[in-house]
């Protein structure tokens, strides 16, 4: 069973930049996309730094920056977290059959297309 690393808020949000980017991002770069939360930089590098070490960022040194990236896209951490969440029941198919009801008919239909 692998773990993946649960996010705090602040984490999921910088994932949410970091995910959103069509590049890798420096500090500032996420900083400033974040500006609303009016954070600091050393808070920013912190978060960071606890990201890489979760393995979820890889940072790579640009001169005097570093660049981050993730290390996967959202819908394989996503998809990561489920295959842990199933892992964790003691009864899986009751886990499947409540997480299905859960669904709307659409989705359903999309994970029917998907099985197909």
């Amino acid at each position: 069973m692998t773990f993946v690393a649960s996010l705090g808020e602040l984490e999921r949000a910088v994932m949410g930049v970091l995910w959103g980017a069509d590049e890798d991002l420096t500090a500032r770069d996420v900083q400033d996309a974040l500006s609303d939360r009016d954070l600091a930089t050393t808070t920013v590098l912190t978060v960071l730094g606890r990201l890489e070490r979760k393995q979820l960022v890889r940072r790579m040194r640009d001169g005097r920056a570093h660049h981050y990236r993730p290390v996967a896209s959202r819908e394989d951490h996503v998809a990561e977290l489920m295959s842990d969440a199933l892992d964790g029941a003691s009864d899986r198919g009751a886990a499947l059959a409540r997480f299905l009801g859960s669904m709307s008919e659409e989705e359903r239909a999309n994970l029917r297309d998907l099985l197909d």
